[in-house]
């Protein structure tokens, strides 16, 4: 590994959502803002889309830690279930002690009443569904029917769906379009622009310890936003990549054909041939 050889305490650019290592794009805040504005209005359905890679799942644990303390939340990272098992899960995630024999009736009782007492004792609940595009359609008509709970003043809970542009496409079926109506904040979000590439690297290599000088070249920064088109997850495959190719060299800066060299070995990279 290259670790010691760069003078780094860990892996610059690993591909798992790590809040340590969130850079605030333009992008990101402004998705950030719209949850934080559009959960402060009370409203029923938020959502968040982005092609794969963009940093959605960073963004909802970045959510997750700036609600206000007292709130109530629940994560669903794999919403590929059915209506039963679905509130079966927020059940769980809400703290409730359930049978896996209980009916459905008692069982939404059972959620309906936990919310009022959280409503009850201002606890918002906020529910944040990841890879929202992976939800069956009878389990979408489901959560939004479990929307239906609230109080004169306001909803018992708020849901914030984060998806690939897919959702968008298994939204607009027809046996879902009150689910459609509900959504009064959406979001979509963007890859790194290229005049952030050069600070996005220099911020996580600073933060695994680097304290060197430059380590990738301004034309390896631009050619990392060609071949990866500003997609984070995959800027950070290539860099990973050059950083080894630069390590077997013996050298210390990475520039643009070491990027090349990287995007050549990389599903999904653009072609290196037309730079």
């Amino acid at each position: 590994m290259y670790l010691d050889y760069f003078g780094l305490t860990e892996l610059p650019f690993g591909i798992t959502p790590d809040t340590s290592y969130t850079y605030v794009t333009a992008s990101h805040q402004e998705a950030l803002n719209t949850l934080l504005v559009a959960l402060n209005s009370g409203e029923g359905f938020i959502k968040i889309t982005g092609e794969v890679g963009t940093g959605k799942s960073l963004l909802c644990r970045r959510l997750l830690q700036t609600l206000p303390a007292g709130a109530v939340s629940a994560y669903l990272p794999n919403p590929f279930l059915t209506p039963r098992t679905l509130m079966l899960a927020l059940g769980e995630e809400l703290g409730l002690a359930l049978v896996p024999t209980i009916d459905d009736y008692h069982l939404l009782q059972r959620l309906n009443h936990a919310l009022l007492e959280m409503a009850g004792a201002e606890r918002p609940v906020v529910i944040c569904i990841d890879e929202a595009q992976a939800m069956p359609l009878e389990t979408m008509e489901a959560l939004r029917l479990l929307s239906n709970l609230e109080t004169e003043k306001r909803k018992l809970l708020q849901i914030v769906l984060f998806g690939q542009p897919e959702l968008d496409e298994k939204l607009a079926h027809p046996s879902v379009r009150q689910l459609l109506q509900r959504i009064a904040f959406h979001y979509r979000l963007q890859g790194l622009a290229k005049e952030e590439i050069a600070a996005y690297l220099g911020h996580r290599l600073r933060v695994a310890g680097y304290r060197g000088d430059e380590l990738f070249a301004k034309g390896a920064a631009r050619a990392l936003h060609r071949a990866s088109g500003g997609t984070p997850r995959l800027v950070n495959i290539l860099a990973n990549k050059a950083l080894f190719s630069v390590f077997g060299e013996g050298k210390r800066l990475v520039k643009a054909r070491h990027v090349r060299k990287a995007a050549a070995d990389t599903e999904g990279a653009r072609s290196p041939g037309w730079w």
